[in-house]
This record gives C-alpha cells, sequence and structure tokens, in this order.
C-alpha cells in the first residue's frame, strides 16, 4: 500500500472516541522492544547489521499475510522528512527512528492500529495502538504478533534478566504500556506536579503528548509503565490499569471542583477558546492545542452538544506541523503555520452553530454539587 494512503487517512481507528471512560482516556499503546541474537544493538552496528536485521523482519512479516494481519512496508531512507513528520505526529513511528541515518523502516497495517518499527532504539518495537482504555486487549495482540515473530526469529534472551534492550530501562519483559489521558481539570487546579511525584514513587512516569522528551500540549499527558524488570507483563498492566482508573476519579474530582468554585467564570472560559478557534486570524500551536482543550472539556461536560469528540480528536492532529504543510502542498515557516492552523480549524468546526448550542446553566445536572 502506498504510503500516500496513511498521510491521508487523517483519523486513525485507534483515536475515534469510545469506551466508557472516552472523555478522559483517548488511547492505549502497548510497545515491546525486541533484539535479535548475533548483532549489536542499534546505537552500535554497522550498515551491514542494519540492512541484514531490516531484510530479516521484512521475510518474516512478508510470510504472514496468509494468517495474520497484512502489513505495508516502508524505508525510512526513501520517505521525504515531512511524510516522516506525519507518521511521527500520528504516532505510528518515534521521533528517534524517524531521524535514523542507517537502514530503518517501518511495518504498518491498513488501520494504523499495529506497526512495526525496525532499527529503532531496538532492532524490532512492536507497538499496537486502541481507541480508550483497552490495555489488556491490545497487549494480547501485541503479543500474538510477538510470539509469531518469535518463531522465526532468534530473540536476544536471558534466563535471568529476560529479553535484552538496547536501554537498561526496558530489560525484562520489554514491555512499555501507556496511556494516553487528557487532564485538563488536574492541571487548572495545578496538581499535576503532586501527580507526576506520586506516579515515580508507585514506578509510573508521566510524558507529553509524543512520549519522552516531549512537551504537555492541550493537557493531554501519557501515562506508561517505568518498570519491565521483575515484574510479570500481567502484573504492570494490571498496576497501570488500577493507577489509571484513580486519575480518572481524580479528573472528575477535580471537574466537581472547578464548577463548584466558579461554574460562570469556567464556562466563559470554555466558551472564549471556542470563539477563539472559529474566529482567530494567526494561532499557535500551543494557543491551539489550549483552545482545543477547553472545548473538549466543554463537550466532555455537555456544555457543548454540537461538536463530536470525534472531530475535536481529528483537530488535534491535524493542527501539528507536518499535517499543516501535507495539507497546504508545501514548507512553510512558523508564522505561515500558524495562519494556515487557524484557517484550518476553522474548516473543521464550521458544521457547529453557536444557535443550536446547549447550555447546562451552572453544571447542576452534570455534577451533584
Amino acid at each position: 500500500m502506498n504510503i500516500e494512503h496513511f498521510l491521508k487517512n487523517t483519523l486513525p481507528s485507534w483515536i475515534k472516541a469510545t469506551g466508557e471512560h472516552a472523555d478522559i482516556v483517548m488511547s492505549t499503546r502497548i510497545r515491546l522492544a525486541r533484539n535479535l541474537t548475533g548483532f549489536r544493538f542499534p546505537a552500535s552496528f554497522s550498515e551491514e547489521d542494519a540492512k541484514k536485521i531490516d531484510e530479516s523482519v521484512l521475510r518474516a512479516l512478508l510470510a504472514i499475510r496468509e494468517e495474520g494481519p497484512r502489513f505495508s512496508y516502508f524505508s525510512m531512507k526513501e520517505m521525504p522528512a515531512l511524510q516522516r513528520l506525519v507518521l511521527v505526529e500520528k504516532h505510528l513511528i518515534s521521533p528517534h527512528l524517524a531521524k535514523c541515518e542507517k537502514t530503518a523502516s517501518v511495518f504498518l497495517t491498513e488501520d494504523e492500529s499495529i506497526s512495526v518499527m525496525v532499527n529503532e532504539e531496538d532492532h524490532i518495537r512492536i507497538q499496537c495502538l486502541a481507541a480508550g482504555l483497552q490495555l489488556h486487549e491490545t497487549y494480547n495482540k501485541a503479543n500474538e504478533l510477538d510470539k509469531y515473530l518469535e518463531e522465526r526469529l532468534i530473540y536476544a534472551y536471558d534466563e535471568q534478566l529476560g529479553y535484552l534492550t538496547s536501554c537498561p530501562t526496558n530489560v525484562g519483559t520489554g514491555l512499555r504500556a501507556s496511556v494516553m489521558m487528557h487532564l485538563p481539570a488536574l492541571t487548572m487546579t495545578k496538581k499535576m506536579n503532586v501527580l507526576v511525584q506520586t506516579m515515580a514513587r508507585l514506578g509510573m512516569v508521566v510524558r507529553g503528548i509524543y512520549g519522552e522528551g516531549s512537551e504537555n500540549l492541550g493537557n493531554i499527558y501519557q501515562i506508561s509503565n517505568q518498570i519491565t524488570l521483575g515484574k510479570s507483563e500481567r502484573d504492570i498492566l494490571d498496576d497501570l490499569q488500577s493507577v489509571v482508573e484513580q486519575i480518572i476519579q481524580k479528573e472528575h474530582q477535580a471537574r466537581k471542583q472547578l464548577f463548584a468554585r466558579a461554574p460562570i467564570a469556567l464556562e466563559d472560559r470554555l466558551y472564549r477558546s471556542l470563539g477563539m478557534l472559529m474566529y482567530a486570524r494567526i494561532l499557535s500551536s500551543e494557543e491551539a492545542s489550549s483552545c482545543l482543550s477547553n472545548v473538549r472539556l466543554a463537550v466532555d461536560l455537555q456544555m457543548i452538544n454540537d461538536i463530536s469528540l470525534d472531530q475535536l480528536n481529528e483537530c488535534m492532529l491535524v493542527i501539528q506541523p507536518g499535517f499543516i504543510q501535507q495539507h497546504a502542498g508545501t514548507t512553510l515557516q512558523a508564522d505561515e503555520r500558524d495562519i494556515f492552523r487557524a484557517k484550518i480549524l476553522q474548516e473543521k468546526l464550521t458544521t457547529y452553530s453557536q444557535n443550536e448550542t446547549t447550555k447546562k446553566g451552572k453544571g447542576e445536572d452534570l455534577y451533584d454539587v
């Protein structure tokens, strides 16, 4: 399948707003790090090694077509920088893979729920994505593919340590499970710093929207396990599930506090954000993300009924630099992207009619405060 399919398919299946906690949990990601025996890790291997590994994984995944998901293969060297950036923004590849100079590749399923990155930080990184909170279901899908590859490739494995990885923090299960969450109320009430510290004590980590080293945009955070050694996969998933459910409760409590403290001020803030998105001529990425977060909160609280979460999820994607330049069909400077971003958001939100908006007053119908 042509790479253009994955670039034009704006809303991946995994980011649709589904599930019991769709108002807070946006998506689930499972990543398994694996390396092949007989080769140095990517940080120090040769170009010849990189090609051999790439060819080995290609042969294995081409053979799966008869009994499993169908993958499309894409070489990083043959992919223009802008296309790599769009795949990063869709969470289909990592920023690290996008910058690889040696032979590297990605395998993608049509619905974009599975990607296999080759010669990233590790030789193989299996990634499965799903909408909402689906930790165990998503892990089962990743584990099935992992077992298939392990039957055809020889993994670097130690009886005591488990799977060997480039970074010591991934040794053991090689499992990184993460949940993408929208936490505007906890952010507004200044409780995120305490949450981050608590997560660290529990062996979890809180990162930005694109994972390690990325910033929080639009009050979206990734919560993931930090411990991979000494715990089983099930224990890791159960612990993360428990933590996420507690964060969901805390976010709901924080929303109640916001209503109780100043309901009119909250409504004003959320509707001002909608006005910015509808009428601003210039919007930076940070400003657009913040406004979209506020409108999403208004939709969650049923203040606004004519914009869907799916629509807002799509907006969060299309305001990113790669998407904007792809839509424009040319490379844009930062100030040009800000103008184009405002234009795209207005186009996406034209179906909203302020006259048909349903307001819930002070919010008593939403929360018993």
